[in-house]
């Protein structure tokens, strides 16, 4: 759900505090549950098997980061006195949508199948969704995260936006915006979760942390953030990574003064900057985003974390990732952490299939590509680097049609995979908890990217997200499936994998038929086993080798500890 790649419009109402009216009384397809902030009503939806689903939509986590609280770090929601209406989505975060969207857009949904009930107290694994986007676009609505296929499983499900874009990523490396608001709003969401989930049948105390794309990518810095502490046991890292190429910033001054004269704004200081976008509608700021590309829809990230300055605020980031991790200053959890087999290749045919793109690549790829595949733009190394792919992934050779595997492969490997294995490497090197490394490489007769010549009805692949069309029903873009439609198997494997590992820490704590009989072992940097989740589950070892250990050889861990001395 990046870029151009799948138009995204999430549909959704704010929900308010209303005042008691009718709604108020319990009723079957009215829940209400009371919550240490105030009683929120829901509503009854149903599972794919038929079960019932408590579903409550639009909670606030937060105040409306309007006004003066634009551009400045979260504050909780205030408790209330009426009963709260969570019976619709909130708003999407301002984005480039034609859908409406609402600045004030920070709510969270919950679904639970069991609810308190006198003194039975459920506490079930929760699994807490942060979507991806390229901290830019969608959200936590339930068109596009809908809980049917994974509340088959005895878990509590939440999802929840978070400020993107300008709005949430704005930084000038001083007290004026010290950046990183987005992230921060994904810890006051796990803060409410850990104050209020018990009330819902969740279990504060086995918290499990999902995230697709840049919500894997906001996982890995939930690891190493002093803020994220003991919110979340468990994590689940699905195609993103903070610990690739990509550069992590001091700050994105750069971006800021760019903001500031697409809007028409002084550029000179960080005060005026700031001052003057505080003025500009969340519309205007929201709308902007395609105006930062520079090559085709590249980059992919454009307003990204940052390594905050020490501005007297609290800090989310406090050093560079890999460095944090290499000196063991992480979380130790259990983790589940993989891609999917094409990843972005709908990228690489966009580009073969644009004579310009095509041309500017071949050409320059010296400038265009660090801007496509997300590394350093000048000095030698990143000629080095552009040298090492370019020889590696296209032979040395001008783009044409034949060029099509080899850029998908550089692609995928650069935005997602060599930062996802790392991730596995890492975290499997310096922690005692185990790492469950995945590829998912599942082919169903739905896909977020298929073959132009199709008429859009065959798969190119399995691209990126095409992993979710299992565990959530997308509606805005594929039918439920039925109990007679082949998909449904794998979405009864993968929805038990994750919810095995959100109860026990492992995906396959007991080998069953319906998981193929198979023993899920985690990923060592000796054996480098790996999870093939496609027909069947199949157990392999070294994923990619070969294209990894060059990724390896251009940025090799020991840059970071020479920049640690």
């Amino acid at each position: 759900m990046y870029g151009k790649l799948v138009v995204v419009v999430l549909v959704g109402a704010v929900c308010s505090l209303p005042s008691p009216d009718s709604r108020a009384t319990k009723s079957v397809d009215k829940p209400v549950v009371k919550t240490p902030l105030g009683q929120v009503q829901g509503s009854v939806l149903a599972s794919r098997m038929g079960k019932q689903i408590f579903s409550f939509r639009g909670v606030r986590y937060a105040k409306a980061p309007v006004e003066e609280l634009r551009f400045q770090p979260p504050v909780p929601v205030d408790k209330w006195d009426n009963l709260y209406n969570a019976t619709q989505d909130g708003a999407l975060c301002p984005q480039p949508t034609d859908e409406p969207t609402a600045e004030d857009c920070l709510f969270l949904n919950v679904y639970t199948t069991k609810l308190p009930k006198g003194t039975e107290q459920p506490k079930r694994p929760t699994l807490v969704v942060i979507h991806g986007g390229a901290f830019y676009s969608t959200g936590g609505s339930s068109n596009w995260e809908g809980p049917q296929y994974l509340l088959d499983q005895d878990i509590v499900l939440v999802t929840f936006n978070y400020r993107l874009g300008t709005l949430g990523f704005l930084s000038t490396g001083d007290k004026e915006a010290p950046g990183n608001n987005g992230l921060k709003d994904q810890v006051v969401a796990l803060k409410w979760v850990k104050d209020n989930i018990a009330a819902f049948g969740g279990d504060p105390d086995s918290v499990t942390l999902v995230g697709f794309g840049s919500g894997a990518l906001s996982v890995t810095l939930h690891l190493i953030s002093p803020l994220s502490k003991g919110l979340f046991h468990k994590a689940i890292i699905m195609s993103g990574s903070a610990f690739g190429q990509m550069p992590i910033p001091e700050n994105q001054l750069d971006l800021a003064k760019k903001q500031a004269k697409i809007l028409d704004c002084p550029d000179d200081t960080s005060a005026n900057i700031v001052k003057c976008l505080k003025g500009k509608t969340a519309d205007e700021l929201g709308d902007s985003q395609p105006k930062f590309v520079e090559f085709g829809d590249d980059p992919i990230y454009i307003w990204k974390p940052v390594v905050e300055g020490d501005f007297g605020q609290e800090r989310f980031l406090t050093g560079h990732p890999i460095e944090l991790v290499e000196k063991g200053e992480f979380e130790k959890v259990p983790i589940v952490v993989g891609t999917t087999t094409d990843e972005f290749a709908a990228r690489a045919f966009h580009v073969l299939a644009n004579e310009t793109l095509k041309k500017q690549l071949s050409e320059g790829f010296d400038k265009v590509a660090p801007i496509a595949f997300l590394y350093e733009r000048d000095g030698d190394h990143s000629k080095t680097v552009s040298e090492g792919l370019k020889k590696f992934y296209l032979n040395d050779k001008a783009l044409d049609n034949s060029s099509l595997p080899g850029l998908t492969q550089l692609y995928a490997d650069a935005l997602t995979g060599f930062g996802v294995n790392r991730a596995a490497e890492l975290l499997s090197e310096k922690s005692n908890e185990s790492v469950y490394y995945y590829r998912f490489n599942y082919k169903g007769k739905f896909s977020h990217f298929y073959l132009p010549e199709s008429n859009s009805t065959i798969p190119f692949g399995v691209v990126h997200n095409d992993d979710l069309i299992y565990l959530f029903y997308i509606q805005k873009l594929f039918p439920l499936n039925k109990d007679t439609d082949p998909e449904v198997q794998t979405v009864n494997k993968l929805t038990t994998l994750w919810a095995n590992f959100a109860k026990t820490g492992n995906p396959t704590p007991e080998t069953i038929d319906k998981l193929d009989n198979i023993k899920w072992e985690p990923y060592t940097t000796k054996d480098q086993k790996y999870l093939d989740i496609g027909n069947k589950l199949v157990l392999n070892e070294k994923l990619y080798e070969k294209r990894y250990a060059e990724w390896a050889k251009l940025f090799p861990l020991s840059q970071y500890s020479e920049k640690k001395s």
